[in-house]
């Protein structure tokens, strides 16, 4: 028992304080926020897009419009391949294919996610559009207000505090995601690890290390978004 304990703080010697290993994991954590935050906000402009598109040709009546029936038919096309090819693949296509010459890994990262996260994002968007009452619509027409004044100035605003924390599983569900930019070579927390692993023959530790690191940080997000539910629900009782 005594040597597995002394082998067990060798190897957390080894792969967190000797040479300051600590601080490439918190650098490593660092840049998985950055692309985290980045991909969710790309996400979030793409899902709007994609779900005003989808939303109002599925909510044109009498005349077609042929024009929204092709930004349509995209969109469709868009979150089908998106939705149906695993992440991986997609940065591997990203950074190996299409940005192969590109040192900015951390765009190519911040891209590739966006546009992922942006085809479930619509969805989420087009439900919580979807979920408010016609009538607004109508209300807002009727002033003599256009489509899209009415869909950015009433409609949107209503739908993004319905769908505040489905945005909020996503974001989780996001920064877990960066683990998968390792395979294009990009120094995010899981890279770091498998570098220290790397360098020091010691797997335990560095894996180890970062899934609590993961968890904790997942762990805060959970209790944020469970104190924002909390007080929209306050809102809506007000």
């Amino acid at each position: 028992m005594g040597d597995f304990l002394t082998d067990l703080q060798q190897q957390f010697y080894q792969s967190f304080i000797e040479g300051d290993r600590w601080i490439r994991y918190f650098k490593g954590l660092g840049i998985s926020f950055e692309v985290t935050l980045g991909a969710l906000a790309l996400g979030i402009v793409l899902g709007i897009l994609v779900a005003v598109v989808r939303t109002a040709h599925d909510q044109q009546r009498d005349r077609k419009s042929g024009l929204l029936g092709v930004f349509n038919a995209l969109c469709q096309i868009y979150t089908t391949v998106i939705r149906g090819t695993p992440m991986m693949v997609q940065l591997l296509i990203m950074g190996f294919v299409i940005f192969s010459a590109s040192r900015n890994l951390v765009a190519v990262a911040i891209l590739t996610l966006g546009i992922n996260s942006g085809a479930y994002v619509s969805e989420i968007i087009r439900g919580g559009i979807m979920s408010i009452d016609p009538g607004q619509m109508e209300a807002g027409r009727s002033l003599g207000l256009g489509y899209t004044p009415v869909m950015r100035c009433v409609v949107i605003p209503q739908a993004i505090k319905n769908i505040l924390p489905a945005l909020g599983n996503e974001l989780i569900t996001l920064f877990k995601d960066t683990s998968l930019v390792t395979v294009i070579g990009l120094a995010d927390l899981t890279k770091v690890a498998i570098q220290v692993q790397a360098k020091t023959y010691q797997a335990l530790m560095p894996f180890l290390g970062i899934a609590v690191l993961y968890l904790i940080v997942v762990m805060i997000l959970t209790w944020l978004l469970g104190i924002l539910e909390r007080r929209l629900r306050q809102s809506d009782r007000h």
